[in-house]
């Protein structure tokens, strides 16, 4: 420090009105003095402390792969259901939307022309039966007759012909009765298959016109089909694990889930490939079929499909919030030495599990850093590490689950 007795006092009065000399010297003394009592305390200034996050170890184990896919979902037997004989329909016998059994009635068409139709039927058969008998028994005494030439050849062959034709008319008369029993019987319009019923098409008093009017739709209910469609590279690749017996040709496990759930809680099996694929889509045509016991399938409904898409492999698997995107790149924090965050690019692969697959990039014994990632501004920032389980829930996330129990 400078002091002021050491200025001349010569000096305070040559300066007249003006500024003083020490003055100013006293103020730039004061600022340098400032300025290095700021700088020697800078660095034992209080750092903020390093940020909680959760660290896991990266999960090495076996997992099978498999591919997404979109489908829906269709009844394996839908019955257009049409009256065999035309007529006004009489009563509708079921509840619209109702399941019906096999066997079921379902339409009654008015039946009183058809039981007309078979009563005299019924009345021609008879008629012919009679005429049968009378020419059967006058055959057999002609047979008599002409063994004892009492009546001449032709007219024994003129009987003979007649017991013929009288046979023939009654089996005519009885396909008759059949038919007309047959049509009668139409007149009950049942359900051909176990299944639902649709809405009723045609109501009491209108004419139902046979093989041609549309009564109603049934469809069965249980099992149920999803068509999807495989794309070619897929396909080659399930040919190719095929031919390695690493994989069946069909009953392969699928499992699906509705446009309403969460993940894939149905399961099922492939029961049928095309036998080409679609050149003008590149996709071949699949179909699994699952249980409907609950009746959550509806045909027509959008279904999402995952088939199993590779036999066992070991993965790297890591937590999906783990991962960071640095324009084209992927990368992760990892625990390094002295608790500080490590940077580390990799590549990833589909999600199995919940989980990331990791192709490359990550050692089976790092510590990826999950929860609390978005605090780590730059490689190498000390952190304050918290070990989880790689995939476990998040606290959060377990409070309110034990909380809605």
């Amino acid at each position: 420090m400078i002091s002021n007795n050491a200025i001349p006092r010569k000096a305070l009065a040559r300066s007249g009105t003006s500024v003083p000399l020490p003055a100013l010297v006293l103020s730039a003394v004061i600022a340098v003095v400032v300025a290095a009592c700021d700088s020697n305390a800078a660095p034992n200034a209080e750092m903020p402390p390093p940020p909680e996050v959760s660290v896991a170890t990266v999960l090495s184990k076996q997992v099978t792969q498999w591919d997404d896919f979109t489908g829906r979902v269709a009844s394996p037997e839908t019955v257009e259901l049409r009256p065999r004989v035309s007529g006004y329909v009489d009563r509708v016998n079921y509840r619209e939307g109702d399941e019906v059994k096999k066997g079921q009635l379902l339409f009654t068409i008015d039946q009183r022309p058809y039981r007309a139709a078979l009563a005299r039927a019924e009345a021609d058969l008879e008629r012919a039966r009679s005429e049968a008998l009378l020419t059967k028994s006058q055959n057999t005494r002609a047979q008599t007759l002409i063994e004892a030439k009492a009546i001449s050849r032709e007219e024994f062959d003129t009987r003979k012909a007649a017991a013929a034709q009288s046979t023939a008319s009654v089996r005519a008369a009885e396909a008759a009765v059949t038919s007309a029993r047959l049509d009668l019987q139409f007149t009950e319009v049942r359900s051909p298959i176990n299944g639902r019923a649709g809405r009723a098409m045609v109501t009491a008093g209108n004419l139902a016109q046979a093989d041609s009017t549309l009564l109603t739709t049934v469809v069965s209910v249980d099992p149920m089909y999803v068509y999807f469609e495989s794309d070619e590279q897929s396909f080659l690749r399930y040919q190719e694990l095929a031919r390695k017996g690493e994989r069946a040709a069909t009953k392969n496990p699928v499992r699906v889930g509705l446009a309403s759930e969460q993940g894939y809680p149905h399961e099922g099996t492939v029961d049928f490939i095309d036998n080409q694929v679609d050149p003008t889509t590149g996709t071949i045509h699949a179909r699994a079929v699952l249980p409907n016991a609950d009746r959550q399938f509806t045909p027509g409904l959008f279904a999402r499909v995952q088939l199993e898409g590779s036999g066992q492999f070991k993965a790297m698997l890591i937590d999906d919030k783990a991962v960071l995107t640095d324009q084209d790149r992927k990368y992760v924090y990892v625990l390094g030495p002295e608790n500080k965050a490590v940077r580390k690019d990799v590549v990833l692969g589909r999600l199995i599990g919940g989980l990331r697959v990791v192709q490359s990039g990550l050692a089976a014994n790092d510590k990826v850093i999950i929860n609390g990632v978005q605090k780590v501004f730059f490689p190498g920032m000390p952190v304050n590490p918290k070990t989880v389980v790689m995939g476990a829930p998040e606290p959060q996330q377990q409070a309110r689950v034990a909380q809605a129990q």
